[in-house]
């Protein structure tokens, strides 16, 4: 058992608490965390980027999705957590153990920084109808996390319009055009995202993530910015002034929440508003709880924006090409593992101009290990790669133009029949979705089964979902839009609009033996107009070969062939003339019409 637990349930016991839930989430309810609020990994050892742990006097668990399975119970082995497998048959949601568990004069308790407003009003609706109590002001990692990383303090930096294609100032104008149109006269936002899109700011607070700590009030004729001053130089804190923003400590937003006055109409998003926050606004004020309308706003780029995304793309397939000619041309005659060709693929990325870092931490999945969806290679798991199996290399970059993901998988010698079928499956599927025409109103949730069909008619299907929304310079996972096939409880998806950035990545994992993940990222585009109405099509950004060797050509129709071809002929048209003449030469084989 882990000592953390053991220190968690003396402090539950000191506290009064009788149920703790510890949640994955910073303050502003980001998908990826700086080392300051993992207090869900420190406690558990588990240290995927979604779980929830929650711990009674007898009983501790991490429910986590599908992605974690894998990594989850292999983490989580003699800690004395229990792995929860979300979605799966006879596994409650955590709201439903609650519900099950929880008794008359208990105490459920939560640091509420961390839980959102909407949650914050789940659990204790909970607690209402079990005449349980909550507390939510207490820390309790926190207090036993003793060399606990301090807040993050990375100086910020700015991105100019030739980047962003709308100024500061426009962004804030439209935004409270859209205010207005919700007759709110204040906002507040605590996402990262948000808050960075709309002032054309970016930081390094997070990994991987180029954001800075904040939080903002946006009001008519003001604007807050709550942050560290001093990762602000003096020439941006004036170009931050000269739009009417004025600087404010970054812990002072509670205090300042309280002090609106009770005569504003606060819009507020729950999802991403942390419920010490939503708790803080005055009861007398008038509360409208909607979408932020920077997220729709961010998700659909402008034209600027996606004629960059597509120069870090030629950028990006340059560097991720030269590492699949370098790994097939040397795996079995020079030494490699997992970590080693991760740091070969980062080299070639750092050799592209406006490179920034990676977009996540890299995933290279040799053999086995590619069937653990998110898996991390450590010193501890790191696998020597051979002449045999496959190379599950998914991985990104943030440049200056933008974000990039790209997952391929390399056949690093002979083949199995099931090996290739597998692969063949996984990019007919993927080939699919990318060919879609649809009619504009579609969302991601209509087509996601364009990816999924033949692997169902297989018999086979993957635990993830088949696309994500990816940011500019900033999480290469955003909302609202993507390719999935659950629909989240209480949420509409949106339609996809023109200029909306989505993964494309179907895969399959056979555990103990191999995966298989392809994707793309693609950007929403307008196709014909006809009697019927408006039609759009998905094009590729990403501009990185298919590995031939693996695919079983006759399992293609003439059409997934022409796809295919299609493909890789604007690759090396693209890409070909940045390459040395060997590399070239190989990519013209490599990009051979079959």
């Amino acid at each position: 058992m882990r000592s953390q637990l053991v220190e968690l349930r003396a402090a539950m016991q000191r506290a009064g608490i009788d149920y703790y839930l510890v949640v994955t989430d910073d303050v502003h309810a980001s998908e990826y965390t700086g080392s300051h609020f993992k207090c869900r990994a420190y406690l558990t050892g588990f240290t995927g980027s979604a779980g929830t742990a929650l711990v009674s006097k007898d009983f501790a668990g991490v429910w986590t999705d599908g992605r974690y399975f894998l990594q989850a119970a292999d983490q989580l082995r003699d800690t004395g957590f229990e792995l929860c497998k979300m979605e799966e048959p006879g596994v409650p949601k955590i709201e439903e153990y609650l519900k099950e568990h929880l008794k008359e004069g208990e105490v459920l308790g939560f640091d509420g920084r961390t839980v959102s407003a909407a949650s914050f009003t789940l659990y204790k609706g909970i607690a209402d109808k079990a005449g349980a109590a909550l507390k939510t002001d207490l820390d309790l990692v926190g207090e036993i996390w003793q060399d606990r990383p301090p807040l993050s303090a990375e100086k910020v930096f700015e991105l100019g319009i030739e980047y962003t294609g709308k100024t500061r100032a426009d962004k804030l104008s439209e935004l409270r055009h859209a205010m207005s149109e919700k007759n709110a006269d204040t906002l507040i936002l605590a996402s990262l995202s948000d808050i960075n899109w709309l002032l054309n700011i970016r930081g390094n607070d997070v990994r991987c993530t180029p954001v800075v700590l904040s939080f903002a009030i946006i009001g008519r004729e003001s604007a807050d910015l709550f942050i560290n001053p001093h990762t602000l130089s003096s020439e941006i804190q004036q170009h931050l002034a000269s739009d009417g923003i004025q600087i404010r400590q970054y812990d002072e937003i509670y205090d300042a929440i309280r002090m609106i006055p009770e005569t504003s109409t606060v819009l507020l998003d729950p999802s991403t508003v942390n419920s010490s926050i939503r708790n803080a606004v005055p009861k007398a004020i008038h509360v409208i709880e909607d979408k932020n309308p920077t997220e729709l706003a961010k998700a659909i780029k402008n034209p600027i924006e996606v004629a960059n995304f597509r120069k870090a793309h030629v950028k990006d397939g340059v560097a991720v090409t030269r590492f699949m000619y370098w790994v097939k041309q040397n795996v079995g005659k020079i030494p490699m593992d997992e970590l080693s060709v991760a740091e070969k693929l980062l080299s070639f990325r750092r050799e592209q101009e406006h490179f920034i870092e990676e977009s996540f931490d890299p995933i290279m999945a040799y053999g086995p290990h590619g069937a653990i969806v998110h898996y991390g290679a450590t010193e501890e798991t790191n696998a020597k790669i051979e002449p045999r199996s496959f190379l599950l290399s998914d991985t990104g970059g943030h440049y200056l133009e933008g974000t990039t993901d790209i997952t391929r998988t390399y056949a690093l010698g002979e083949l199995t029949d099931e090996e290739k079928r597998c692969y063949t499956l996984v990019l007919k599927g993927h080939l699919s979705l990318g060919a879609v025409k649809f009619k504009y109103g579609a969302t991601g949730y209509y087509l996601d089964y364009a990816a999924r069909k033949p692997l169902w008619d297989a018999g086979m299907d993957f635990n993830h979902g088949t696309g994500h929304g990816v940011g500019y310079v900033m999480s290469v996972h955003e909302g609202p839009h993507g390719f999935h096939m659950r629909l989240r409880q209480g949420t509409t998806p949106p339609v996809l609009e023109p200029g909306m950035i989505t993964s494309d990545e179907p895969g399959l994992y056979l555990t103990g033996k191999f995966g298989v993940r392809l994707e793309n990222l693609t950007v929403v585009c307008e196709d014909t107009q006809t009697d019927f109405g408006r039609f759009l099509h998905l094009e590729y950004l990403t501009l990185v070969p298919w590995d031939l060797d693996a695919i079983v050509p006759e399992m293609l129709t003439e059409e997934e062939r022409q796809a295919l071809n299609a493909y890789h002929k604007n690759v090396f048209d693209q890409i070909g003339p940045l390459l040395p003449e060997a590399e070239r030469d190989w990519l013209a084989k490599a990009t051979r019409a079959i």
